[in-house]
């Protein structure tokens, strides 16, 4: 089964599900030979889902004693949980157990599958990853498992290693502080709404919020060691992310700079909007799965530069889950194609968009 290269998606959610139609729909472009997905519990609301994922060309698996479960809804699973992680080359986890699901299964499997892929609440499961920022790190000799940050960590990364960093490198970059102004749930997700405001509480001593925690592990990857601080709050919206930036940097840089930076990235979409709602509606009609794949959306208008050129500050939207579909996608093409990856997932270039 080793020449066979499948890829494993665990879980239907949020990121689950859009992850195993975007592989379905480019398998061929990708070089995969076939995806898999782990559906724990059959549920008749998740029918509809889960067929419509099969007559995409995806496969469903589940464990022994769920399979007739299924069955008694109308679904027939193709294969088991166990057969299908000993025949996946990557295992992608979408769920908020991967730690867990690391030692109760994925350990077992580490003589037959090549890499396994959690996401970013997923602390400590393996290497931190986000495309374009740390890809150079990767390394098929060590680096069996690897945390996808999340989609907040992927918008601030970005914004720290562009306009902190730039080419100057970490010595630029004297601190970064950040606020992530989080929706509250996820359109597809119907609890956890909040009725006002919600602040979150600073739970980590040097960095306030996971956000700067996982951003320095990330860029700490590099040999960095940044001067990191986030703050977050959650608003009584379901639409999108939006990130307030504050960079504080030693080499002077002017406004204009800045802007030719962030109309050179590919990973950075421009808009004349002001609006996350507006912003949510063009994914929505011309991403993939509603997804843009950028890893972030900055207005014209959302940077500002004082008057000598060291602080930073602005405003940005993060593309919910978008940006970390794009770094699942690549660390999978990686683990197959080490070499050529990075001209394989241009395959996926139609989702970037230059401006939103």
């Amino acid at each position: 089964m080793r020449g066979t290269k499948n890829v494993l998606v665990v879980g239907t959610g949020t990121i689950g599900e859009p992850l195993i139609g975007l592989l379905s729909h480019f398998k061929d472009q990708l070089g995969v030979d076939e995806v898999l997905f782990h559906k724990n519990t059959p549920l008749v609301t998740d029918r509809s889902k889960v067929k419509d994922l099969i007559r995409r060309g995806a496969r469903i698996v589940s464990d022994k004693d769920h399979v007739a479960g299924f069955k008694d809804i109308g679904i027939q699973v193709d294969t088991t949980t166990e057969d299908a992680l000993q025949a996946a080359r990557v295992v992608i986890d979408c769920t908020p157990l991967g730690n867990d699901m690391k030692e109760k299964w994925y350990r077992s499997y580490e003589g037959s599958t090549d890499l396994f892929i959690a996401q970013g609440s997923e602390f400590g499961f393996g290497k931190q990853y986000a495309r374009g920022i740390n890809d150079e790190v990767l390394d098929h000799a060590t680096d069996k498992y690897l945390q996808v940050v999340s989609c907040n960590t992927h918008n601030l990364s970005l914004i720290i290693k562009m306009l902190g960093l730039g080419d100057e490198g970490p010595d630029n970059l004297v601190q970064g502080r950040f606020v992530c102004i989080r929706r509250a749930n996820d359109i597809s997700q119907d609890g956890k709404f909040v009725p006002s405001p919600e602040v979150g509480s600073h739970g980590d001593a040097v960095f306030g919020t996971h956000h700067a925690r996982d951003a320095w592990h990330l860029f700490n990857t590099l040999g960095y060691d940044l001067k990191l601080f986030s703050s977050a709050l959650k608003l009584n919206t379901n639409l999108m992310h939006t990130l307030q930036f504050h960079l504080t940097v030693r080499k002077p840089v002017t406004h204009a700079e800045l802007m030719q930076r962030c109309e050179a990235n590919d990973r950075v979409a421009m808009t004349h909007k002001k609006t996350a709602n507006s912003i949510f509606s063009f994914g929505r009609d011309h991403g993939f799965y509603g997804r843009i794949l950028n890893q972030t959306v900055i207005p014209y208008n959302g940077i500002h530069v004082s008057q000598d050129g060291r602080e930073i500050t602005g405003f940005c939207f993060t593309p919910q889950d978008g940006n970390s579909l794009l770094s699942s996608v690549a660390a999978t093409v990686w683990a197959l194609y080490p070499d050529t990856y990075d001209k394989i997932i241009q395959c996926l270039r139609p989702y970037f968009f230059d401006e939103v």
